[in-house]
């Protein structure tokens, strides 16, 4: 049996009132992470039992690492002065995430009952925009004035250190301006009278409250450090955000991106009903069948070529999956691209010209490979026209895919929402057109 069956077990028997000594033991070594995966398959009334047996600080721990679907349940059930409790034990960037989901006139009497000064800390957070760094920062680090010593600089260190932060140490000057960092192995080799001045690096990687927590995780990513400061207009240090963090925004960022190229939302398999989803699904679907039916007009126009080559009918299909899968695969790329800042809309060239290369490519290969089962299966005139279809539709389909992304991001929309279903849509359209055109001109070649 795994650890976190033996744990599932352990926790079911404590919130029953059957649990034993190794049981709590169990419960109290193990992982948040861990406490939690458990906690969203129970019941609520027996989630509700867990969490009133830990201490207020684990619970602020196990509670960070729910989904938002479970946690605003459970923190609807409890009473306010529970979650307020809870919050107090809580970072103030993760606290203002709990207090976000909930409704706000419970969120008022929560935040209320609060300590006063980590009240004020989360209703700070919450000021900031909401994919924001000042949403993320911590106010937990260690900064020293640039009068101090080494000797005084690590002893400071030892006295202010928590448990998650302190990568680096930071200095300031006496207005609290970020002048410099110094990284703790420097720190802890330099000889104890050194001032922390001739040891600080002074060109310290930094981000603001308002910048958007992508552009943070791409800077961080882009300079390899483990944790990058924020400082307000004047140049104040007022938090950190870690690494940690950052790991967090990817990965959020990430599945974002994927359910919006599917016209969805992550948010909709934790926290919505079957009809909301289909509401909400149910505007791309109708815009894609529009163009869809563009299709189907489209064969209808060329609908005596299908009757004196019915042939034809059979290799529709096989173009418009191949040019629509080649036109997706240009979405994903330049998708990403646009949120790693691979791509850049001041230089929409290079992606478009490299698309364009590698489109020839494919659509060579693929419209050969076409060409020739068509001669040998009708005449090579047939051959011809679904061969030279193949090419330029996977080339049309390959500019598409990459110029669609583009266009929605200097338009001001998402691509990841706009880009893939369109595309995918537009290139059916497209491939039946361009085949059954290139067909017309040359019927009397087919039959």
């Amino acid at each position: 049996m795994s650890e976190s069956e033996h744990l599932s077990e352990a926790i079911d028997r404590l919130v029953k009132g059957a649990g034993d000594t190794r049981d709590r033991v169990l419960l109290d070594e193990a992982h948040p992470a861990d406490i939690a995966a458990v906690a969203r398959h129970l019941p609520l009334t027996e989630q509700v039992a867990l969490f009133r047996l830990l201490s207020q600080e684990r619970a602020g721990e196990v509670i960070n690492q729910l989904d938002d679907a479970t946690l605003l349940e459970l923190v609807q059930v409890l009473e306010e002065g529970e979650v307020s409790r809870i919050l107090d034990e809580m970072p103030p960037e993760h606290a203002a995430d709990v207090v976000e989901e909930l409704p706000s006139e419970q969120a008022e009497k929560i935040l209320g009952l609060m300590q006063e000064d980590k009240s004020e800390e989360v209703q700070e957070r919450l000021d900031y925009p909401e994919h924001s760094a000042g949403r993320l920062m911590s106010p937990d680090f260690v900064a020293v004035n640039d009068h101090a010593t080494v000797e005084q600089a690590i002893e400071h260190v030892r006295k202010s250190v928590s448990d998650e932060r302190a990568f680096e140490l930071y200095v300031v000057d006496d207005h609290a301006h970020l002048v410099g960092v110094v990284p703790l192995r420097r720190l802890l080799i330099a000889h104890p009278g050194t001032p922390v001045t001739a040891i600080r690096d002074d060109n310290v990687v930094t981000v603001t409250p308002q910048m958007d927590r992508e552009d943070v995780a791409r800077l961080v990513a882009k300079y390899d450090v483990v944790a990058v400061p924020v400082i307000d207009d004047q140049n104040r240090l007022v938090g950190t955000i870690t690494v940690d963090d950052v790991v967090d925004i990817v990965g959020q960022e990430a599945s974002e991106d994927i359910f919006r190229m599917a016209g969805s939302d992550a948010a909709e398999l934790e926290r919505r009903s079957p009809q909301q989803i289909a509401l909400m699904r149910l505007p791309w679907v109708l815009a894609t069948l529009v163009i869809e039916l563009g299709a189907g007009v489209v064969i209808h126009y060329f609908d005596r070529t299908l009757a004196r080559v019915i042939l034809l009918a059979s290799f529709m299909p096989v173009i418009q999956a191949i040019s629509g899968n080649t036109g997706l695969q240009s979405v994903t790329m330049v998708v990403r691209g646009l949120a790693t800042g691979q791509v850049q809309l001041i230089r929409w060239w290079e992606p478009l010209r490299r698309q364009i290369q590698t489109s020839i490519i494919l659509g060579g290969v693929c419209g050969l490979l076409v060409g020739v089962i068509g001669a040998l299966w009708h005449s090579p005139a047939f051959g011809l026209i679904v061969g030279v279809s193949m090419f330029i539709s996977v080339n049309l389909s390959g500019i598409a895919g990459t110029t669609i992304p583009m266009l929605s991001k200097r338009l001001g929309f998402d691509p990841a929402l706009t880009a893939g279903p369109f595309e995918t849509a537009l290139q059916d359209v497209l491939g039946v057109t361009i085949f059954l055109s290139l067909a017309t001109a040359l019927l009397h070649w087919l039959t």
